[in-house]
């Protein structure tokens, strides 16, 4: 039987119903949701496990892209709310295991899944995905060393980001209060699941933003903390936001998530990793009867080194007075020289005193009577032969009345107004003063002229000049014209 759907034998163009056909042709949309429909319902909800490629998320929040094996590609999406729900960051390369519907998308006439969640396939794979973020984030230096805040030493508040509920705060808060009591401020936030990262983070960047200016203190230090867990309860503390949270903070962190044995992204960002929280809490603040032995033991040692510099010297001035010689040994000698001098003084005394007793015994057998009237005879007579001559005692007189009458013709001719005789005059100023020179005449109002036979005041103005006569100034000895003489 020929095939009805083939070319008509005579080529005709138009469509018609063919004799014993009954089959209608089927629209685009139509045959679309037969094959959505067989799909769906073959399948169903399946698990699928691939390496994602082209994952892309759009501006409303649906996440795209494909899941691919060796052989073949399926492309995949993720509504909205199952996207925001995922514990983890899907990127390119990353083998996870997809749960959803299998369905078709008729605009490209493809079939795709409808994931409704997405899981790492495996721990392997998570470790990649984990070596991957840490490697993107250390080329960007947030794990350098330079980077790290050192730790306070006794800080006055401490912040605790960890669960209010767990274990791990009261191991914390019974710690610090064994170690040295301190105000702790604890922001409580979810440590493992959906919405873990987000918080951690936001509660970090929040005590990085205290400026202490409010109710709330700002904290010395930010203890990050969690109990221990598999690597999924811990992948929180190694999401990138968390990471980047740590290393932005301002104030110095503590990275205290799991067990020594575990390690985090949050460990490398941190200023400092304790393998456990209490071990964060003993690295917080040190212990304070430690602090107040040590605190004595210096206080000790600083007065033992105040007091040594005495003890030094007293050790030195015992040991330099030991050495000296006693007192009455070092006047031994000079008491004995005395001694010695006081009786030498008393033997020149009594030596001294006899040897004038003899002198004076012989002056006195020298003092006869006839002896001193010999001497005043001899003296008489010597006085009886001088004679006083007159010229002895005129001529120095005489020499000294010329010597003064010299000085006195020589006292007259410098007289000052001696040469007033001669036709000069002397100048004074108001005051009196004699003016030698023209300039100081020519600052002066008025001027006197002194004349041999009196005074004259004149003007230096334009004024008419007065004149008036004063007696000419007596010479010494009551006359003008000459001086009395000295000898009258």
């Amino acid at each position: 039987m020929a095939d009805p759907y083939s070319q008509n034998e005579d080529g005709r163009l138009v469509a018609r119903e063919r004799q014993g056909d009954n089959h209608e042709p089927m629209s685009i949309t139509e045959i679309s949701s037969r094959l959505k429909r067989t799909v769906e319902d073959q399948f169903g909800y399946v698990r699928l496990r691939g390496e994602l490629s082209g994952v892309k998320r759009a501006a409303s929040g649906h996440l795209y892209c494909a899941l691919k094996d060796e052989k073949a590609v399926l492309d995949g999406v993720m509504w909205r709310g199952s996207a925001a729900r995922l514990a983890f960051m899907p990127e390119d390369g990353l083998e996870v295991i997809a749960t959803g519907k299998l369905t078709t998308y008729a605009g490209r006439s493809k079939y795709q899944i409808v994931m409704e969640s997405l899981e790492i396939a495996g721990e392997g794979a998570l470790l990649a995905l984990l070596e991957k973020t840490r490697a993107k984030l250390e080329a960007e230096g947030l794990f350098a060393r330079e980077r790290k805040q050192p730790l306070p030493f006794l800080p006055k508040t401490i912040g605790v980001v960890t669960s209010p509920t767990g274990s791990v705060i009261r191991d914390i808060l019974h710690r610090l209060a064994d170690r040295f009591p301190s105000h702790v401020l604890v922001w409580p936030v979810l440590v493992q699941g959906q919405g873990a990262a987000e918080q951690v983070a936001s509660a970090v960047r929040g005590f990085s933003a205290l400026d202490g200016s409010g109710p709330v203190p700002r904290p010395d230090l930010v203890i990050v903390a969690r109990g221990g867990g598999s690597i999924e309860d811990l992948w929180s503390f190694n999401e990138e936001i968390v990471v980047r949270a740590i290393a932005e903070c301002s104030i110095p962190v503590i990275s205290a998530v799991g067990h020594e044995t575990d390690t985090t992204l949050a460990d490398y960002a941190a200023d400092q990793r304790a393998p456990t929280p209490t071990a964060a809490a003993e690295m917080a603040v040190p212990v304070r009867a430690d602090l107040a032995a040590t605190l004595g033991d210096l206080a000790i040692r600083q007065r033992r080194a105040v007091y040594r510099p005495v003890e030094l010297g007293r050790e030195r001035l015992e040991a330099r007075a030991r050495r000296l010689p006693k007192p009455e040994q070092l006047l031994q000698a000079q008491a004995q020289k005395l001694d010695d001098l006081s009786e030498r003084l008393r033997r020149g005394l009594r030596d001294r005193a006899a040897q004038g007793r003899e002198r004076l015994a012989g002056a006195a057998a020298r003092l006869s009577p006839s002896l001193l009237k010999r001497s005043v005879q001899d003296g008489e007579r010597r006085l009886a032969r001088a004679r006083l001559v007159p010229a002895l005692v005129e001529r120095p007189l005489a020499q000294r009345k010329a010597q003064l009458d010299s000085l006195w013709r020589l006292a007259s001719q410098f007289h000052p107004e001696e040469p007033l005789k001669r036709g000069y005059a002397i100048v004074r100023d108001g005051s009196g003063q004699a003016l030698t020179r023209k300039v100081m005449a020519e600052k002066e109002a008025a001027l006197s002229l002194q004349f041999a036979d009196g005074v004259l005041d004149v003007s230096t103005g334009d004024a008419p000049a007065q004149a008036r006569r004063k007696p000419a100034k007596p010479r010494a000895g009551g006359t003008s014209d000459a001086q009395e003489d000295l000898f009258g």
